[in-house]
């Protein structure tokens, strides 16, 4: 307990203090000027000309001291392989703990959440899906060959994984089914490894359809919906006169609830037409083939947890697009935020492990909706454009470009707070190489006060002041770093930066685009790893 005690006190203040120091003076504030200079003086100065100090070595020392005070204790070879952990920034990743492990998008979206899935995925035993539908898009690259995933998790790429949708998920069968047939032909077998849950509801043609037709009757005002159907499912459900994948069991009930519902969404919008025949006689002859996967996956996921498998949740969307905390009304219908985990899955909170929030080194945003940090993207040679072409920034599921701006630290704690991230996954740093500056929006500003939370009004939003810090950029090539002393200065000045100012460690860092385009600073850099020691 002591040991732990010491450890849980002694790395966040090295770790802030460090990442202070290591991004003193290249802030343009004067109180930036003023941390940099008393973080120097903490750590980085030595008597009779001595090298500066790296994070890593003075976790080395708290390391060797813990040793110590633990030989003099008695305290077992366990606890002193914890306090180890903590200062192992290169370590490579380790076996999966059992339990739930969540990767959630931490912005408006496309963050890269399904690289770090896919890398992770190789360790665990389950990955599941918990919401949102085929609106979401994740693109893996593998040996220069595209993946792109909007209902499957991308953990089904782990030939040994099972993947689960659970019962929070909306799906549109058609586009799963020719997503299974896409990776068939891809030569990736998916038989016996994909399980639908029973409770998970149906999107039809007809919601698309009606997506489709609300979003063209708003006109100016469009949300910017992908129209698949996914608010108008959602809808449904809340009504309760939604179907569910379970029903297709029983198919005499499924075609009464089916014509039901059909007539229900033809009365609301006249001129809808719907070909209740042919879209029965669809669902009839595929009936078996879905049934085959379909299973009460609540009971089947808290069994996994129960004999000890590694469960890994595959975020859909991200929390800036939350029903409930994202900028509505330019948001998605679901929670892709840390509370679907619970209610789209069937799980305890007692049951998670690690909260991974995934952001992009920069931002972007797809649709309509406020964006505080936004960059013209459409002017040659500008930043704006340089961030969306170099980080090729078309939606994977629309295809539409993305809107490109700074990071933007007011909403990253804001997500970061609801969610609770234990480590960040920072992703497409290697965009912002050959930029001569890089800006990181670091507070909000609205009628001369400095904002202490994300404003609920979009009018508040239209008009806010980013207040900016800026930094050196960097010249250097970075897709083949994988230890992060292997990044030029500058780009480690920018990611310690980013873990100061929110006060979660970085974990992982993008670099390329490829599938192994990635460094890993190991388990001491992960807070859920600070319980895995006896007490």
């Amino acid at each position: 307990m002591f040991q732990t005690a010491l450890l849980r006190s002694a790395r966040p203040a090295a770790a802030g203090v460090l990442a202070g120091a290591a991004a003193g003076g290249h802030g343009r504030t004067d109180d930036d000027k003023m941390n940099a200079r008393n973080n120097v003086a903490l750590c980085e100065e030595k008597k009779g000309g001595e090298s500066k100090q790296s994070v890593v070595g003075m976790l080395g020392e708290i390391r060797d001291k813990v040793a110590t005070i633990q030989s003099t204790l008695g305290a077992s070879d366990a606890s002193r392989a914890t306090a180890a952990g903590y200062a192992n920034d290169a370590a490579s990743t380790k076996k999966a703990k059992p339990g739930i492990d969540v990767v959630l998008g931490s912005q408006w979206g496309d963050e890269g959440k399904g690289k770090l899935v896919d890398m992770l995925s190789q360790e665990y035993d389950v990955c599941a899906r918990v919401a949102g539908g085929s609106n979401a898009g994740h693109t893996i690259v593998v040996e220069g060959k595209k993946y792109k995933f909007h209902l499957l998790p991308s953990g089904i790429l782990n030939e040994k994984a099972m993947c689960v949708i659970g019962n929070g998920v909306v799906i549109h069968l058609p586009s799963f089914l020719k997503e299974i047939e896409g990776l068939t032909q891809s030569g990736i077998d998916a038989s016996g490894r994909i399980l639908i849950s029973d409770r998970a509801h149906i999107v039809f043609d007809f919601h698309q359809e009606v997506d489709g037709l609300k979003e063209t009757a708003l006109g100016r005002n469009k949300i910017g919906t992908t129209k698949k159907g996914i608010g108008p499912a959602y809808a449904s459900k809340i009504s309760r006169n939604g179907i569910r994948i379970g029903d297709l069991g029983n198919f005499d009930f499924f075609e009464m609830r089916f014509r039901e519902l059909a007539e229900a969404h033809m009365r609301a919008f006249p001129g809808l037409e719907i070909d209740v025949e042919g879209q029965l006689a669809y669902y009839r002859s595929i009936a078996p083939k879905v049934c085959a996967m379909t299973t009460d996956t609540i009971e089947y996921t808290n069994d996994a947890y129960d004999t000890g498998k590694r469960i890994l949740i595959e975020g859909a969307n991200a929390t800036m697009l939350d029903i409930d905390f994202g900028t509505y009304p330019y948001v998605t219908s679901s929670n892709p935020s840390i509370g679907s985990v619970l209610t789209g899955l069937g799980v305890s909170p007692k049951k998670i492990h690690g909260i991974y929030g995934t952001t992009k080194a920069y931002c972007t945003r797809v649709g309509e909706g406020p964006f505080p940090t936004e960059l013209e993207r459409e002017v040659p040679g500008s930043i704006g454009e340089h961030l969306g072409v170099v980080g090729a920034e078309w939606g994977t599921t629309t295809g539409r470009s993305r809107r490109v701006g700074w990071l933007d630290i007011p909403q990253m704690r804001y997500s970061t707070l609801i969610n609770g991230f234990t480590a960040l996954n920072l992703t497409k740093l290697d965009v912002l190489t050959g930029l001569a500056e890089v800006k990181i929006g670091r507070a909000y500003k609205h009628n001369g006060r400095i904002l202490n939370t994300m404003p609920s009004c979009l009018k508040t939003m239209s008009e806010i002041e980013v207040i900016y810090e800026t930094m050196p950029g960097w010249t250097e090539d970075i897709s083949r770093a994988r230890n992060f002393e292997d990044l030029p200065v500058n780009a480690q000045r920018y990611v310690l930066r980013v873990q100061e100012l929110l006060g979660v460690p970085v974990r992982w860092i993008g670099c390329g685009a490829n599938r192994l385009d990635m460094i890993d600073r190991g388990e001491g850099w992960d807070l859920s790893s600070e319980g895995s020691g006896e007490e």
